[in-house]
């Protein structure tokens, strides 16, 4: 848990107690408070150490009088948009912040810390599918570009071309000439499977070796069930997404050939700032020996699993490099694949970060939900096939809940609300357009008024 001190490392003085005490009281309630995420206690903590930092150059205390702390933020708020330049924030940026001192004011009221909020608000009314509530707004905070423009995802043709570039191959599908990679079916492997499941960063850079699900004795056109254990999701609560059979495969050719042969016999330990080695003796599915006493995988936390060594020796992580040793720098291997890419072959093509394959998941798992891809794929499944209740589930259930339990949304709303910063008018434009062609339902004078119903929209898609 990140802590704030004082230059001196004291916590009161001849005043009292510090201020420093009531930020670290709060800071250790977060995890109990809405705040399980340990990724997020550093930010939080940090927001309110460099208002509190701002407001004592001004000999305004964190705790001061309501127009005193008015006053403070103001400044505070020109500083952060047109101070320094290694000061600046973002409008999302500062947004945040405003939105996690918020939360420290309220609770430093309820607890007798403070008297008052250095915020203005105003009621607002929100709707939503026809729900109703009143909220209060902030005024501090800087209008941003719509949600909507703010998600970004890979068409389709961008997305194979992304999957080539990380196996090292040409769009045409031939090997890649003049480029010598690393890593290349580890890559291609963990790439495809982020983009078939949509797992996050943390999910698929901490998942173990030994979790990926086995290899189904025939292939099918339904996917695999991927449990995601609690130790790695966010909020901690298990759920289960899907994963293509090919794309399946793919990994555990990796797992059986390039990984076997890098763990095999290595002598990696984790380092000491790390922690204590955790070493991993009779392991399967759902846990293992570790340090001699039996372990479920399902709790470990990410921090607990770079550490584990495995029975042939090498870390027990999904992906590896090198002799054995765990690897989780995804984001500098999407962000460098899609720099050549760009350089190479297609000017046009973005910036890759994990979580933009997520995104391109939940678009291409809508589309195929919409158009009856999965519809199609279950009349393949005989009645006694292993993949019947799957195939069912995957048929008959709406495709907004569907694709809720894929991403993990504790409420369908939060997917609508997601779908909505995302691009769907493309999916049903396209779905309306091979309907009613196949259908011999549209001309030309039928296809330019669909074109003029979406044209607004579609000058929206993204790259």
């Amino acid at each position: 848990m990140p802590l704030v001190f004082d230059d001196d490392l004291l916590f009161e003085d001849a005043r009292g107690t510090r201020e420093t005490v009531a930020v670290n009281r709060w800071a250790c309630e977060l995890p109990t408070s809405g705040v399980p995420a340990a990724n997020s206690w550093p930010t939080y903590v940090r927001a309110v150490r460099e208002w509190k930092e701002f407001a004592a150059l001004y000999g305004v205390s964190l705790f001061d009088t309501r127009v005193r702390l008015k006053q403070v933020l103001g400044a505070y708020a020109v500083h952060r948009s047109s101070g320094p330049v290694k000061s600046l924030f973002a409008a999302s940026t500062w947004n945040q912040a405003m939105t996690i001192l918020g939360i420290f004011y309220n609770w430093a009221i309820s607890e007798g810390y403070a008297t008052a909020l250095p915020f203005t608000y105003k009621q607002a009314q929100h709707v939503f599918k026809e729900q109703s509530t009143t909220i209060r707004v902030n005024q501090a905070r800087r209008r941003q570009p719509k949600e909507h423009v703010t998600i970004k995802y890979l068409l389709d043709d961008f997305a194979d071309l992304f999957t080539k570039g990380l196996a090292r191959l040409e769009p045409d599908g031939s090997e890649e000439r003049g480029y010598r990679g690393r890593e290349i079916a580890r890559n291609s492997a963990v790439g495809k499977f982020v983009l078939s499941s949509g797992l996050r960063l943390q999910e698929f850079s901490y998942m173990l070796a030994v979790e990926v699900p086995p290899l189904p004795r025939i292939r099918t056109e339904v996917p695999v069930v991927l449990p995601v254990p609690e130790g790695i999701t966010k909020g901690s609560k298990y759920r289960e997404s899907l994963v293509s059979y090919d794309v399946l495969a793919e990994v555990h050719g990796y797992l059986g050939l390039e990984r076997a042969l890098a763990v095999q016999g290595s002598t990696w330990m984790p380092p000491a700032r790390w922690g204590e080695p955790l070493i991993v003796t009779e392991a399967d599915a759902f846990g293992g020996r570790v340090n001699g006493t039996r372990t479920s995988w399902a709790g470990l936390k990410p921090s607990q699993r770079r550490r584990l060594v495995g029975p042939d020796g090498g870390s027990m992580l999904l992906s590896v490099w090198g002799p054995g040793r765990p690897f989780t720098e995804w984001s500098k291997v999407f962000e460098r694949t899609a720099d050549r890419l760009r350089d190479r072959y297609e000017p046009r093509f973005p910036h890759v970060w994990p979580h933009r394959l997520r995104h391109t998941m939940a678009m291409a798992t809508m589309k195929r939900l919409v158009q009856g891809y999965y519809e199609q794929a279950a009349r393949l499944v005989r009645e006694t096939d292993e993949n019947a209740a799957l195939a069912l589930y995957l048929r008959t259930t709406e495709p907004i809940l569907v694709l809720r339990d894929l991403l993990g949304h504790s409420s369908s709303m939060t997917t609508e609300k997601y779908l909505h910063r995302l691009d769907t008018t493309r999916i049903f434009k396209e779905l309306y357009e091979r309907v009613g062609m196949e259908a011999g339902l549209l001309d030309g004078a039928s296809d330019r008024e669909a074109e003029d119903e979406f044209g607004e929209d579609m000058d929206e898609v993204y790259s």
